[in-house]
């Protein structure tokens, strides 16, 4: 059952994030809303995965250091380079191990079984359920054949590929490195991707797990992350969290990734950098979980999916040339748009811009673009929309003679003409007014008789 359950939850999710995928993506740039919340974490994003939309960030650009959820940066690379997951097996070397030594570093008890063998899928496992660093160094160890420099540099190579800007691999578990840091996007967009992954979102979202290797069955191996296990001690679970991953080091402070799906909607929650001690030096409650579970109830609470604009409601107008008895075309949406609002939100809340051309020609056939139009909510830029001709107008080639023969009567150059061609003919009347008045006196001088 708990297999059944865990392969839905994975289907949901993968579906949601394929989803988000094709749709105009949102950056950390984007939209944010005040959840009125007293919250811990330096930085956070809170992102609504069913239509890619941030609901909430704080500083989520800024760099931070990523602790552990480095791994999943890790599991993306091994998944790639390890075609089966199950079948592959690889030797605990003590050697690995050792490079460990001295950093008091999560680790999943990889030391009790040197020189034997174990599957890639059970040492994923084994890294992101407990946060094992050995996990994660014996693995980056086999996928580069010793030479784990070289799977940083792929680690590296995915991020950018991903688009994430800011963030700089040393090492494949997240122990602290001056020049190893991320931000809350770039996480946000290195957990998309990799809940696509082979297994991802059943492995993080394991709380309890019994390897191969411990006949006995007494030492599984337990989630570190609160939020989805109901028998930790504190109030940090959250019966519709999904995984995903926690970190923690002295310079990270607490960090977590995790997601979150309730009646059909899906979250994702990337809080980092809340402190691990308090003035007096003593440990604090994880502020990372304690925020990820009070922005969750918030979100699933405060907003809902809402149409912003329908596919065929007209947002604006624009002037067309050459139709019979037309002056204007309506102009609508290339699709419908709806996106995460507050659920209390008020009509006037919303505002559409639109950016279309003061005129076009005719002929216009329905579903051309036109323009855009830029929709915002109080004044924060929720998206850009295409607006497209609503109907088809034809041109008329009678009122496109006329318009022509008007534009040129009309035209300045024509005016000109006109009164150059009205005063040549003017001087031209007075010309022969003269000339026929001179013609009479000199009639009159022939025809006068002589004196003798």
């Amino acid at each position: 059952m708990r297999k059944k359950l865990s392969m839905a939850i994975a289907f949901v999710l993968a579906f949601v994030i394929l989803s988000a995928m094709f749709m105009t993506g949102a950056s950390a740039a984007g939209v944010s809303f005040d959840p009125q919340l007293d919250l811990n974490s330096d930085y956070l994003y809170l992102v609504n995965l069913d239509t890619d939309t941030p609901i909430f960030q704080k500083d989520a650009d800024k760099k931070c250091y990523p602790a552990s959820t480095t791994k999943i940066m890790t599991y993306i690379i091994v998944t790639e380079k390890v075609k089966d997951l199950e079948k592959t097996m690889v030797t605990i070397k003590q050697s690995v191990l050792d490079e460990l030594e001295g950093t008091d570093s999560s680790v999943s008890g990889l030391s009790e079984y040197v020189d034997e063998k174990i599957s890639v899928l059970e040492l994923l496992y084994c890294m992101m359920v407990p946060s094992g660093n050995d996990a994660a160094l014996v693995l980056a160890d086999y996928v580069s054949d010793g030479d784990v420099p070289k799977f940083v540099e792929l680690m590296n190579q995915k991020a950018k590929e991903l688009g994430c800007k800011n963030t700089n691999f040393m090492n494949p578990h997240g122990l602290h490195d001056e020049n190893h840091y991320t931000t809350a996007y770039d996480i946000y967009k290195i957990t998309e991707y990799a809940i696509t992954t082979p297994h991802f979102t059943d492995i993080t979202n394991t709380t309890t797990y019994y390897l191969s290797l411990d006949k006995d069955g007494e030492s599984p191996i337990v989630t570190t992350n609160n939020l989805i296990n109901e028998n930790a001690e504190g109030e940090y679970y959250f019966e519709y969290a999904k995984g995903i991953k926690t970190g923690t080091t002295d310079e990270a402070g607490y960090c977590l990734v995790s997601s979150a799906i309730k009646d059909g909607v899906a979250y994702m929650c990337v809080a980092m950098h809340a402190p691990c001690y308090d003035d007096n030096g003593d440990y604090r409650d994880n502020g990372a979980m304690l925020d990820s579970k009070a922005l969750y109830e918030w979100a699933f609470g405060s907003m809902e999916l809402q149409q912003v604009v329908a596919e065929r409601t007209p947002v604006c107008e624009v002037n067309i040339n050459y139709a019979m008895d037309k002056d204007t075309l309506l102009l609508v949406p290339e699709y419908a748009y709806s996106t995460m609002l507050p659920v209390d939100m008020g009509k006037d809340d919303i505002v559409i811009k639109s950016d279309v051309p003061e005129v076009i020609d005719t002929p216009v056939s329905k579903g051309t673009r036109v323009g855009t139009a830029t929709i915002y909510y109080k004044d924060q830029e929720l998206t850009k929309i295409n607006l497209v001709a609503s109907e088809t107008v034809e041109k008329s080639e009678l009122v496109y003679a006329m318009t022509v023969i008007k534009n040129v009567v009309t035209s300045p150059i024509f005016i000109i003409a006109a009164a150059f061609v009205l005063i040549l003919f003017i001087a031209y009347l007075i010309f022969v007014a003269r000339l026929n008045k001179n013609n009479g006196k000199d009639k009159e001088k022939v025809n006068k008789p002589r004196e003798l």
